[in-house]
Order: structure tokens, then C-alpha cells, then sequence
């Protein structure tokens, strides 16, 4: 319980940091533990031939996906930036052109540190199809151009709330949720313990009580 309060802690105070150009973070510094949630910003040029679908569910329930794209920076450097959620029908690019902006973008969001493996239970993701169902920086990096020489920085931006034009994608998805039931879980087993203490004293006063007839 203590651990996951300073979790919890540490994360509502990393939120509230004023965003940093993620180009001025030493990459060999990030790691979860230290820029999980980090604000940052970065400027580039989005790569739209190159996004990929992440199937999720809006903040309102609507279920969809999120656009990843690749956002170029430097010759060769890029960082794969979720821009946020569109419904199944605007999944096609020229459902939402005003949205796929040309030329030099910022963009502000948070900093985050995909899984590394499959979730237990997640859908297998459909490379082929551009259809991912958990977050796998490799694969994902492959589809939008490491094969090509273009390195990819092993994060993901998930973008603010700034509205894109035309509406799509909407940013702002990420969900910021930490369970923090120990205190029911330490009522619970306690609980069961005594409970188990109660049966197991009744059941030997029962036994001696017989022995005893």
C-alpha cells in the first residue's frame, strides 16, 4: 500500500511539470520508473502514410481506434506519437483530412512506456493490417520505417487535449488510473482469517466435546 501511494504521489506531481522538449532528455535516462507521464514536447513532420490503428475505446465508451504516427525529427530520428481517437467510421485518412497536417507540428502530451510483452488475455495484433490490440514499440516502429534506417526513440507520446483541425483524431486519451484497494484487501484476508480461526476452534471444541461423551 505504501509503494503504490508514492506511485500514485510521484505521478499527480509528474503531471504537473511543465513540458520539456523530449530532444533535451538524455535517452539513455529514460526509463519508466523516472518519465512515465513526463509532459514533454516535440517538433517534426508526421509521416501519415505511415500510422497505424490501436483499438481501443473512447473516455465516452465509443469503441474505435487510436491513430499512431510517426513523427520525423532530425535525418533520421523519429518518435511514434499517438494522436488520439477516431470512430471505426473515420479510420480511412481522407475520412479526416483536415486532421492530417503538413509541414513542421508540435506537439505536447505525455510520455509513455508501452508494454513489453502481450498482455495475458489481449488480442494477438495484425501487423498486416496495420491493427494492433497492445502497444508493441518494435512492431509498430517496423511498419512506420526502421527497416528503412530511421531510428526510433523506444516511447510513445500520447497527445494533449489541443484540438486537431477538423475535429480528428481527438487527443487527450490517455487515462491515468491507479487501483489502491490494499486497505480492502488487508479487511479481506484479516476477515477470511478469523473466520477460518472461528471454524477451526469450533471444530476442535466439537471434536474434544465428543471425545469427552
Amino acid at each position: 500500500m505504501i509503494w503504490k501511494e508514492k506511485l500514485i504521489s510521484q505521478v499527480e506531481e509528474r503531471i504537473r511539470q511543465k513540458p520539456v522538449g523530449l530532444e533535451e532528455i538524455p535517452q539513455d535516462t529514460l526509463t519508466k520508473e523516472t518519465h512515465e507521464y513526463r509532459p514533454v514536447t516535440m517538433t517534426g513532420t508526421f509521416d501519415h502514410d505511415s500510422e497505424v490503428y490501436f483499438f481501443t475505446t473512447s473516455k465516452n465508451g465509443l469503441p474505435g481506434w487510436n491513430i499512431h504516427t510517426p513523427m520525423i525529427y532530425g535525418p533520421d530520428n523519429a518518435v511514434i506519437v499517438n494522436r488520439g481517437f477516431v470512430p471505426f467510421e473515420n479510420r480511412a485518412p481522407d475520412s479526416r483530412l483536415p486532421g492530417q497536417t503538413e509541414g513542421q507540428q508540435t506537439v505536447t502530451g505525455l510520455l509513455r512506456f508501452p508494454l513489453l510483452e502481450k498482455p495475458f488475455g489481449s488480442l494477438a495484433n495484425i501487423p498486416d493490417k496495420r491493427e494492433f490490440y497492445w502497444r508493441n514499440v518494435a512492431e509498430m516502429s517496423a511498419l512506420m520505417g526502421a527497416s528503412q534506417g530511421v531510428a526510433f526513440l523506444p516511447v510513445i507520446i500520447d497527445a494533449g487535449e489541443e484540438p486537431n483541425p477538423g475535429g480528428l483524431p481527438i487527443g487527450g486519451t490517455t487515462i491515468i488510473a491507479f487501483p489502491n484497494n490494499h486497505l480492502q484487501y488487508a479487511i479481506t484476508w484479516y476477515g477470511l482469517a478469523l473466520t477460518l480461526l472461528g471454524v477451526g476452534g469450533f471444530f476442535l471444541y466439537s471434536r474434544r466435546k465428543d471425545e469427552n461423551d
